[in-house]
């Protein structure tokens, strides 16, 4: 009978060394670089079966044995707490990153840039050609575009940040727009706070307008702040913008890429050569350092500026000077 116990009692103590042994050896595994050379995506469909799942790993060649990661997962108590969602491996993650990030739903991620200077229509555009995003947005306008995102029926152009917004797949561009709108909000209310004293803007929304011009007239950081100058001193003096972009940007489609004379003498709210003042609304989505400008101007006393074709431009305070720079960097020092 003490044969007998004690023989229960080594087996017992065997199996108990050889299963502590096995659970070592497993989250052994679980620590160990996955096998593969390259990021693999992978996605874990709502209520798939974890074993399921793990199998799915090991036919894409992220994991060596299916079976051991499942085993692992249930024995940390985790199988059933992972989250749907599409995940990247990357080079070098383990088993028990995997499974960690599988609990947290660190799902994979991508990037939408949205760039100075473009239009919203073209945001648009460029949103619903962006992998993974689905378009919820469909046919509109820069006149129903912030009804269609519940944010009133004002006109959508230079509403929306500049920008790279990270996504998951499945995103709606709404949220994407959305989310660049409150930036810009908040963006233009603390510049708006900051702005420099005795500009001629009634309101943030004007000062949007003259920053989406200043994005479109040049690239230059350092000149940014002259070119406002030039647009800020002509608002004070009544003097007509004179800025060809806002007349391209109201002449839309019609626009073949030749500004030409009749369309510079035509009527149209954006022809800044007829009409004082600043366009009806912004010609494209300005970035901060546009803002910036809009709202802190050279302190110079610039009227008029020309390029100079090599991207720069040059600035000037009379209508003498302007005609003289005109004449040197456009017209190769021949008379106007």
């Amino acid at each position: 009978m003490v044969s007998l116990v004690r023989f229960s009692v080594i087996a017992v103590t065997v199996l108990l060394l050889i299963g502590a042994a096995g659970v070592a050896y497993v989250v052994h595994w679980a620590s160990l670089p996955m096998p593969i050379s390259e990021p693999v995506l992978v996605e874990l469909a709502p209520g798939r079966p974890f074993s399921a799942f793990a199998n799915e790993l090991e036919e894409v060649g992220a994991i060596g044995h299916a079976g051991m990661f499942t085993t692992y997962a249930r024995w940390k108590g985790l199988a059933n707490r992972v989250q749907a969602g599409e995940y990247r491996i990357v080079v070098g993650e383990t088993p028990e990153s995997l499974l960690t990030d599988l609990v947290n739903g660190t799902v994979a991620t991508y990037e939408a840039r949205i760039a100075e200077g473009t239009t919203i229509m073209r945001v648009v555009e460029q949103l619903a050609d962006t992998p993974k995003l689905v378009d919820d947005i469909g046919d509109v306008t820069p006149e129903t575009l912030m009804s269609k995102l519940q944010l009133g029926d004002g006109h959508a152009e230079g509403r929306f940040f500049p920008d790279t917004y990270g996504y998951k797949k499945g995103t709606h561009i709404s949220d994407v727009l959305l989310r660049a709108n409150e930036r810009m909000n908040a963006v233009l209310a603390r510049a708006w706070a900051e702005r420099a004293p005795d500009l001629p803007y009634a309101t943030p929304d004007e000062a949007l307008i003259m920053a989406s011009i200043i994005e479109k007239e040049t690239g230059r950081e350092a000149e940014r702040a002259k070119v406002s100058r030039v647009f800020v001193s002509r608002l004070q003096r009544s003097m007509r913008l004179q800025t060809d972009p806002a007349v391209i940007y109201g002449l839309g489609d019609a626009f073949d890429g030749n500004l030409t004379r009749a369309q510079l003498e035509a009527d149209n709210p954006y022809n800044t050569y007829k009409m004082t003042g600043l366009p009806p609304t912004p010609i494209a989505l300005p970035g901060f350092a546009s803002i910036e400008a809009a709202l802190h101007p050279d302190a110079g006393n610039f009227l008029y500026f020309v390029a100079r074709g090599d991207g720069s431009s040059e600035f000037s305070a009379t209508l003498d000077e302007h005609l003289a720079a005109v004449r040197r960097y456009q017209l190769g020092g021949r008379d106007l």
